[in-house]
């Protein structure tokens, strides 16, 4: 895949390029974080708009573009290429300001993060380097290149979490305290209050969007969804025995991926910026998205699933359950994927994920013991 990293063309020719096949000027999106989850899916929305999407990716020896690839063209192939990515990081401030003078772009969608909890505990420096001062960098990045181009129109979307609320008792709204319990909560904490704090000092149009769990066949793997909905199906296939997990009684409010980018989107097409929980508001535990998705392949959880003591948070969350009633109603979104429906999507996709593991591994191309 090549990423573009040359001099794009002038603005008079770039803005041409932007123009859709009616005339009228295409939209353009900047996003941070494309290669991730909601970056993809966001990306497939955006590009169903009509948008020309540009994607800012991290420089790596090795792509991690998977979930994009099945939309990527050539930028050669300019006629068709309207998802374009360019090498930049929330850690280097030139870079961002440097892309957004280039793109010009009409909405910022940033969803770049450490955004694994676990995680931020043992890279707690780098998890709020990255989630809120590289917030930070990116709105006055955006601040500054809407000064000096004479641009205020540009809209920011934030990428919150639910985290956020930490010990809050649920459920939680946008007036609920937040009672951040890991360094990845406080850092997302720190972002949202720079964004409100941008939106009201120097009028960006800035949102907040405060998104509860929301998994997908395309969550990354060391996610207790996605960990479990993949031991399944190499289980089921006789490729894996054991499941380790944590905490089984932490309850969370899951929704699915592809329904929340719509709300991102959403709350940038307002006449006003504002803040939004985005959730089904509906809270189930681990133990129930265990028996859901070992029962959905005909196998009992119980004979599979180990408690591991290093799977516990030093400091847990116990439930979150959002109240959207403010996104339904100025937004008019809604969840259209259920909680069960989403569980059985993500065992479907890992399940045949596994059969062709298990190919690999027959063919003595994979070690089949890589994993009790």
């Amino acid at each position: 895949m090549e990423i573009q990293t040359e001099k794009m063309e002038s603005s008079t020719t770039q803005n041409d390029s932007k123009r859709a096949g009616d005339g009228e000027r295409r939209k353009v999106a900047l996003i941070t974080g494309i290669t991730g989850q909601d970056g993809s899916y966001l990306t497939e929305f955006l590009l169903e708009k009509g948008y020309e999407v540009h994607g800012l990716i991290r420089r790596s020896s090795n792509f991690n573009t998977q979930r994009i690839n099945h939309i990527y063209i050539d930028p050669h192939n300019a006629h068709k290429a309207r998802m374009k990515l360019h090498y930049a990081d929330l850690t280097d401030a030139s870079s961002l300001r440097r892309w957004l003078d280039t793109i010009l772009p009409d909405e910022v969608y940033n969803l770049a993060a450490q955004s694994h909890v676990a995680v931020s505990f043992e890279i707690p420096d780098y998890t709020a380097d990255v989630v809120a001062t590289g917030a930070l960098r990116l709105l006055e990045a955006l601040r500054s290149h809407s000064s000096a181009t004479s641009r205020p129109h540009v809209r920011y979307y934030q990428a919150g979490s639910s985290e956020m609320f930490g010990s809050t008792p649920p459920p939680q709204s946008e007036s609920s305290p937040f009672h951040p319990r890991s360094p990845y909560a406080a850092a997302k904490c720190a972002a949202h209050w720079y964004t409100v704090n941008y939106r009201e000092a120097y009028g960006v149009f800035a949102c907040n969007g405060i998104l509860f769990n929301h998994e997908s066949p395309r969550r990354g793997e060391n996610f207790v969804t996605r960990k479990i909905t993949r031991a399944v199906g190499r289980i089921k296939v006789g490729l894996q025995s054991k499941l380790f997990l944590g905490n089984l009684g932490a309850r969370r409010d899951w929704g699915f991926a592809g329904d929340y980018v719509e709300a991102m989107w959403l709350m940038l097409q307002q006449e006003r910026a504002d803040d939004y929980v985005v959730a089904t508001e509906e809270a189930h535990t681990v133990e129930e998205f265990l028996e859901v998705a070992f029962g959905y392949v005909g196998l009992e959880w119980r004979d599979h699933v180990v408690i591991d003591k290093r799977y516990f948070r030093p400091a847990e969350v116990d439930e979150l359950q959002g109240d959207s009633s403010k996104a339904r109603r100025v937004l008019g979104w809604k969840p259209r994927v259920g909680f069960q429906e989403l569980v059985k999507m993500m065992v479907d996709e890992d399940v045949e994920l596994a059969k062709r593991e298990k190919v690999l591994v027959d063919a003595g191309f994979m070690d089949a013991h890589q994993q009790p």
